[in-house]
């Protein structure tokens, strides 16, 4: 048990190198690392979309003690089903020795809190079949839908 409490909070500037530790595992646990890494204008690119308030992109962090342990990327989007906006929670991850904690359902709390302020009705995300874990909190905290993802590079 933590003798700190833990806050969940948008990324600011100063947040980078930090970020970019969570990003990086994130990045390493979906296999994305040596030549399959995402490039570094990618990497700086999204960071930008954080910060810039133009972009209906965005990150929350948790942060614990002054260390980041955990991090959520999402977004807004229009729907061919719903009058107002859907939120896409794009990206969710937490560092392996602060995992089952209830983090990654705070975060996930977070951005839904974040969705009924900005007018959704709807967050959705996916994850890849073999993350049982990650799905062991998905199914307590949300509806399997049963679509299946298709992805065909253009």
């Amino acid at each position: 048990m933590s003798e700190y409490t833990l806050t969940i909070r948008e990324v600011v500037p100063g947040d980078l190198s930090a970020w970019s530790v969570l990003w990086d595992g994130y990045n390493r646990f979906y296999g994305r690392e040596g030549p399959t890494a995402l490039p570094a204008d990618i990497t700086a690119l999204t960071w930008g979309r954080f910060l810039d308030p133009t972009e209906p992109m965005y990150a929350l962090v948790a942060e614990e003690g002054g260390r980041l342990l955990g991090l959520t990327h999402f977004l807004f989007h229009r729907s061919t089903t719903l009058a107002g906006p859907t939120c896409y929670l794009q990206d969710l991850f937490t560092v392996s020795e602060a995992r089952r904690r209830g983090i990654g359902g705070q975060l996930i709390e977070a951005v839904c809190a974040r969705a009924r302020q900005g007018g959704a009705t709807r967050v959705y995300w996916q994850t890849h079949e073999t993350n049982a874990t990650a799905m062991r909190l998905y199914d307590r905290v949300a509806e399997r839908t049963g679509f299946v993802i298709y992805r065909k590079l253009v």
